[in-house]
């Protein structure tokens, strides 16, 4: 059941990458990312509060919603804050530590189900670094609005 609940997340990010690409060219990348954040905060949270198998798989599916337009969204943030001269190494750099963030992640959660033996602790984990990121995205938002302002 496990690996058919991955596979409905992941076919709910497939489907729904092209709607990202949509957004993201109406409202920008970094906002994008931090619409994305707040849907990936709120589904991991809904993990923790659903209790039967059904529930499980929608999650999954509002969760791969919300998680297919982050990374690209990232690329397009970095495009709009940087001079193009900069993408050559500052987009491989992103996507470098993305991917690192994700795979350390999974560890990190599978040493703490592999300590308290539940999974509580590595969705506590999970949901704290997504709020750390949202605090981070909010703040590069409101300066890019603070920025518009007094162009």
């Amino acid at each position: 059941m496990g690996a058919l609940m991955l596979s409905v997340l992941l076919g709910a990010a497939f489907m729904s990458r092209q709607i990202w690409g949509l957004i993201s060219d109406r409202i920008g990348g970094l906002h994008t990312v931090l619409i994305g954040s707040v849907w990936q905060t709120v589904s991991m949270t809904a993990f923790l509060l659903t209790q039967n198998e059904v529930g499980l798989f929608t999650i999954a599916a509002a969760f791969g919603l919300g998680f297919s337009g982050i990374i690209p969204a990232y690329v397009l943030a970095v495009r709009e804050q940087f001079p193009s001269s900069e993408a050559s190494w500052r987009i491989p750099t992103l996507l470098l530590f993305s991917g690192g963030g994700m795979g350390a992640g999974s560890w990190i959660a599978g040493l703490l189900y592999d300590h308290f033996g539940y999974y509580l602790p590595a969705f506590a984990a999970g949901i704290g670094a997504n709020i750390l990121n949202l605090m981070v995205m909010s703040i590069l938002v409101a300066r890019q609005r603070h920025r518009a302002a007094y162009a």
